[in-house]
């Protein structure tokens, strides 16, 4: 099994509002960004990179409370939505972005899980 590393930032809504329009073009902030190394010109200078994930914290709060579960679950959900487009998943299709919701709902499940047997 190959090593991969991932950097993980948290920041509030005015950070992350400044990255989606410098990048995405969009003036508003968002929940997660993914930033992968796994494109562009130069991809192969380290292979072991897969990218960077940014969570907005106040954002994540937000949800977390309209979703009624804890801030960590939210960002638990977050990282994985992150992990998975820098592995090549996208939601901008309609089939896609169901794809990726059971995937993301797989790995949240597995989580869960492995969290309950080292509680044990």
């Amino acid at each position: 099994m190959q090593t991969q590393e991932v950097s993980i930032t948290f920041v509030a809504d005015r950070k992350i509002r400044e990255l989606n329009h410098q990048y995405r073009g969009l003036d508003s902030p968002t929940d997660v960004l993914a930033f992968s190394m796994r494109e562009g010109e130069f991809q192969e200078i380290n292979p072991h990179l897969l990218g960077d994930v940014v969570i907005s914290v106040e954002t994540a709060q937000r949800q977390a409370i309209e979703a009624g579960h804890s801030l960590e679950e939210e960002i638990g959900i977050l990282l994985i939505h992150g992990l998975l487009h820098l592995v090549g998943y996208d939601h901008m299709a309609e089939e896609d972005a169901v794809h990726m919701r059971e995937k993301e709902h797989e790995l949240w499940q597995q989580i869960q899980s492995e969290l309950t047997d080292y509680a044990s």
